[in-house]
């Protein structure tokens, strides 16, 4: 059982499996900061100076005008926090459109890795050695 469990680990999926989770942990803390740092700011510009991630509406009760979301979840108030929310569905479009460029990438590799290599023509060596005794064994009947 523990020979078992030991070859199961030792496959190249379950390594494979285990650095892709590392890099993909490592890689949202990038796009998170790629799309708060650089994204949002964009939007917010457009928006008229809109602090794009602290956008959010108050359902019930009491909440000081003008504080940001932190504030307002601390307050105990029911909020609507919908800007938050678009820059979660940002980081997902973003991070499923590189996953989408890093497979496409690899399965091209892959194609070029199993794409045969260049078969040489074939060159006429002249008649097999089984071409060759049927020619005498008929030579021979006449």
């Amino acid at each position: 059982m523990i020979q078992e469990f030991k070859d199961f680990i030792a496959k190249g999926n379950v390594m494979d499996l285990a650095v892709g989770i590392i890099i993909g942990a490592a890689f949202t803390a990038i796009v998170t900061s790629l799309v708060g740092d650089l994204i949002n700011p964009l939007i917010g510009l457009v928006l008229g100076g809109v602090d794009f991630t602290s956008m959010y509406l108050v359902l019930s009760g009491d909440v000081p005008a003008g504080v940001g979301l932190e504030p307002a979840r601390e307050s105990g108030a029911a909020i609507f926090a919908y800007g938050a929310f678009i820059t979660a569905c940002i980081n997902f479009l973003i991070i499923a459109f590189v996953v989408f460029m890093l497979v496409k990438f690899v399965n091209r590799l892959k194609a070029a890795a199993e794409k045969p290599d260049e078969v040489a023509p074939e060159v006429e060596t002249g008649p097999s050695e089984l071409d060759v005794l049927l020619e005498i064994r008929d030579s021979l009947k006449k």
